[in-house]
């Protein structure tokens, strides 16, 4: 069958929209429009390439996530490049390759974790109909849709094949330990300041936040690659490079980060003596207690900082001491936002303010007792707390189902490492389980889901939980037989 490129009926759509398009730009004196036929020429050919070459472009979206970087249009667009362009093509394959061929994501479709997500999608579209800028909110769904699409459905279709596993690993962690190494060496210039960090790591990462967050969640990987090669040669290679990325996360001076990192050792004994699910019921249940015990009688009040002794520090020691005594002028902050966040939800319980809707609103819910040095925020950045953003900015009912899904994925990674015969699904399942906590330890300091760099693990690890249940299924029937 020959291409639709070589067609007759292309060449004459062709000659015919440029034609018309011409015609129309010399009537309304408008240039513009002789664009639009290159536009959709070029459409045709590209939508082709996309549609054969769609693995090969998943494996190129991996490999540029860490190497991605921030790039405003103009102060209402922005784009992580290259790597959400590359989603929003993935996605429209995607689409396609379902209305083409369904029943290959049935596996997908029938699965509790899609189920989760497109609860949570729904909710979000409901919310959006209150949201008073909606057009920010329409941004956000969109965003979230593109995610979604390549990251949960296309990694479960590919991870059908069991070796793309391995693939996965590598794709992610050789860019990020070039990454890695790049800022260590323009930090040694600098005698690994703690300041100095800032000045290392671009244009990759906006901060060392950014940087150590996904740093942490990928050394999981790094492991989980040397236990399952076998070449004692590159065995050492792999050791050089954990040893590195360890090295890069010290200099990082992210406490976050090192946070994550202890709850993913804790994580991985939790998972394998099957008690994350207790865990997870001690963590709620002290949560809600300590919740309601700071709002009973305004007692919160008592963590206000004394302003003038709330400052930067540019020792980092100085910088930990601060942090224990709660006296550091970025949790001080934190605490100063999280505190217009509860009254926000207070006030919008049910659809929220509407996504991206944080920083034009919350001033007037601060309570001056808590502001800081940097309280007029003039980098625009968001409560510092995912789940408290997702509850004031779509209302609580987003906040139950997007903590459902997290705590179903926490759990079937577990569910998963003990139902498993294969060791190669079992180690892979733990390590998800791991990752999936260091993010939940994150977004408690941060909104890091919002990022394409956090975000994307996220639904990356959704989509291969997905693929680790197809997995299964085949192991069951296999041994059934």
């Amino acid at each position: 069958m020959p291409s639709i490129i070589h067609s007759k009926w292309f060449n004459w759509f062709a000659i015919s929209s440029f034609f018309l398009c011409g015609l129309w730009s010399l009537l309304t004196q408008e240039p513009y429009w002789l664009a639009v036929p290159f536009i959709l020429v070029l459409a045709f050919p590209l939508f082709q390439f996309v549609v054969t070459k769609t693995e090969q472009l998943y494996w190129l979206l991996l490999i540029v996530l860490p190497l991605s970087t921030e790039y405003n249009f103009s102060s209402t667009l922005g784009l992580d490049l290259p790597d959400e362009p590359l989603l929003i093509i993935l996605s429209v394959a995607v689409l396609a390759s379902i209305l083409y061929q369904p029943t290959s994501y049935r596996f997908i479709f029938d699965s509790p974790i899609f189920r989760w997500i497109i609860a949570y999608l729904i909710w979000m579209f409901i919310s959006l109909c209150y949201a008073p800028n909606q057009w920010l909110a329409i941004k956000f769904l969109l965003a979230k849709t593109w995610y979604i699409l390549p990251l949960v459905l296309l990694t479960a279709l590919i991870h059908q094949r069991s070796g793309n596993f391995k693939k996965t690993a590598l794709y992610l962690c050789i860019p990020m330990l070039l990454v890695v190494i790049q800022t260590l060496t323009r930090h040694a210039f600098y005698g690994f300041d703690f300041v100095a960090i800032k000045k290392t790591m671009g244009p990759f990462f906006r901060n060392h936040v950014n940087y150590s967050a996904m740093l942490v969640c990928l050394i999981p990987i790094g492991f989980l690659i040397h236990h399952f090669t076998q070449d004692h040669r590159k065995k050492k290679f792999i050791k050089a490079g954990i040893a590195i990325a360890l090295i890069g996360l010290f200099f990082a001076y992210s406490r976050g980060a090192w946070l994550a990192l202890i709850v993913g050792v804790a994580g991985y004994w939790l998972i394998k003596k099957n008690m994350l699910g207790k865990a997870i019921l001690v963590g709620l249940i002290t949560m809600i207690i300590s919740i309601v015990a700071l709002i009973n009688n305004n007692r919160f009040m008592q963590f206000a900082p004394e302003h003038d002794q709330t400052i930067f520090h540019e020792n980092f020691s100085e910088h930990l001491n601060a942090t224990i005594g709660l006296k550091d002028i970025s949790n001080a902050e934190r605490i100063h936002r999280w505190v217009a966040g509860v009254r926000m939800v207070a006030e919008k319980p049910w659809t929220g303010f509407g996504a991206n809707s944080f920083y034009n609103n919350y001033q007037p819910y601060t309570a001056a007792p808590f502001k800081t040095w940097v309280s007029n925020n003039p980098e625009h950045s968001t409560v510092h707390n995912y789940f408290l953003l997702i509850a004031l900015e779509q209302g609580i009912p987003a906040l139950l189902l997007f903590a459902g899904l997290l705590i179903y994925l926490l759990l079937q990674s577990q569910q998963l490492y003990h139902q498993f015969q294969n060791n190669y699904y079992r180690t892979i399942a733990l390590v998800l389980g791991i990752i999936l906590l260091m993010i939940t330890s994150l977004n408690f300091t941060s909104d890091l889901i919002e990022t394409d760099k956090i975000g994307g693990l996220f639904w990356l690890a959704a989509g291969l939980l997905i693929g680790l249940k197809y997995h299964l299924q085949i192991e069951k029937e296999t041994l059934a037989i």
